[in-house]
């Protein structure tokens, strides 16, 4: 059994999940309830759950205050939350888990089942550490980002980062020091994560970083050249987009 604890300072939140939960996701049980930031981290040290379901904007402060001061994390964290554009951002370039209110059944289905497929001995001390790391850093440049790859997390640098391609539903990430990441997601959410990061989208199965282009040829379609030497195929309907990024 799943022991969880909800963090939410709306009560009819609180009760909607608790409900959802309880109806639709067996293997759960709710150990405890707060509905701030001060009750949140008192209910964490009480309870020792396996999961927090967490909301992000709370009277008191925020999710990611609790985290700051909860310092060890021996549970899970599903967050859960109205939308809020940046925090999601920060939360997805963690690779941790959240759910959009309202919370749909399916949804949360899923991230249950996915939790509970999880290998508990296997900590997201460095997933939290780069989020509280990301919504505490304000310049872009400095950014790491969460890429989950079969057998581990790699915490890497979003300017170390030269290309992204996709594999069908996998993406290959080709950074500065010639590692190449496998993970397991598909290229369209990276291409949305790290597009105010000066990457742009030249093909259907290509994402770079425009620091890292050397030149565009124009010949045989159509390709970029980056500074590790790779040709990367620019498609007809994204030529005028990199070409009005290119300022000729």
């Amino acid at each position: 059994m799943i022991k969880a604890v909800i963090i939410d300072d709306i009560d009819n939140s609180r009760l909607t999940l608790k409900h959802d939960l309880e109806e639709y996701c067996r293997g759960i049980q709710i150990v405890g309830e707060a509905d701030s930031v001060e009750s949140g981290i008192k209910a964490i040290q009480k309870f020792n759950p396996d999961v927090v379901f967490l909301d992000i904007q709370m009277g008191d402060g925020t999710g990611f205050d609790i985290l700051e001061r909860i310092g060890q994390f021996n549970f899970q964290v599903i967050f859960t939350t109205a939308l809020d554009a940046y925090g999601i951002k920060a939360i997805k370039f963690s690779a941790l888990d959240y759910l959009l209110k309202p919370i749909d059944p399916d949804e949360l289905i899923a991230a249950v089942e996915k939790l509970q497929k999880k290998d508990a001995s296997v900590s997201i001390k460095d997933n939290i550490s780069l989020l509280l790391e990301n919504i505490r850093e304000n310049k872009s440049g400095n950014k790491r980002i969460a890429l989950n790859s079969a057998d581990r997390v790699h915490m890497v640098f979003v300017s170390d980062i030269i290309r992204c391609e996709s594999q069908g539903s996998y993406t290959i990430f080709y950074l500065k020091s010639k590692e190449q990441i496998v993970v397991t997601r598909n290229l369209k959410e990276y291409e949305m994560m790290l597009e105010e990061f000066s990457f742009i989208r030249i093909h259907h199965s290509h994402l770079i970083n425009f620091n890292f282009m050397k030149e565009f040829v124009k010949k045989d379609g159509g390709y970029a050249i980056m500074t590790d030497g790779s040709q990367v195929p620019v498609s007809f309907r994204k030529k005028d987009r990199l070409i009005k990024m290119m300022g000729t």
